[in-house]
């Protein structure tokens, strides 16, 4: 299954907040219009399971694949699968990128990425699933196009606070630079998600 790119307010109205996917906010009568007719259905676990998982990819910008692999990497890793699996897609440059401010979706920080704007630790990276590390620092390419997109990223991304495992800093006449302080905990995440029905819906392919 390809990574979605359909419109993206048709998915939060199908899937609610999904914070990383878009920075729109949905009509509050259409969304306790739905909110009516769906509480009336009888939802199945596995629909349940299924829409958990859906809602995960899409805020990430995951294909299938993808967050099966991730899946599989979390379940071998020590710790509870759910929380190492929220773990590794919160460390995703692409996600650390939109979180600490510098872009405002994954999705415009992933296209940052490709295009060859982002350095970690002055080396540029283009690949948005690289796993960043604590005392990673990623700063912009030192061009002047890179540069101003950064800025008005920056201000336009509505992010009232940095999460504590990250820091910005944007000083005068310079380049955006982040810093990754340390490995993301459960607190810090913003997705209102329960991540075990995610692990349940994989149990019989991870």
């Amino acid at each position: 299954m390809s990574r979605y790119r359909g419109p993206r307010l048709k998915m939060i109205r199908r899937s609610k907040d999904l914070p990383g996917l878009t920075s729109k906010m949905l009509n509050p009568k259409k969304v306790r219009l739905d909110t009516d007719q769906s509480s009336s259905k009888k939802i199945s676990q596995f629909c349940i399971r299924l829409e958990t998982k859906q809602r995960l990819r899409f805020n990430y910008g995951l294909t299938e694949r993808q967050l099966l692999r991730y899946v599989r990497i979390a379940r071998k890793a020590k710790g509870s699968t759910g929380q190492v699996l929220l773990q590794l897609l919160e460390m995703r440059l692409d996600n650390i990128i939109f979180q600490s401010g510098m872009a405002s979706t994954i999705p415009a920080a992933r296209q940052l990425v490709n295009h060859r704007h982002i350095l970690v630790n002055n080396r540029v990276v283009d690949i948005p699933s690289y796993r960043c590390k604590p005392t990673d620092i990623i700063t912009t390419e030192n061009q002047p196009n890179s540069s101003g997109r950064f800025k008005r990223s920056i201000g336009s991304t509505g992010k009232g606070k940095v999460p504590s495992h990250l820091t910005l800093s944007v000083s005068n006449g310079d380049n955006p630079k982040g810093l990754v302080n340390g490995v993301v905990n459960r607190e810090s995440i913003d997705l209102n998600i329960n991540e075990l029905l995610v692990v349940e819906y994989y149990s019989r392919k991870a």
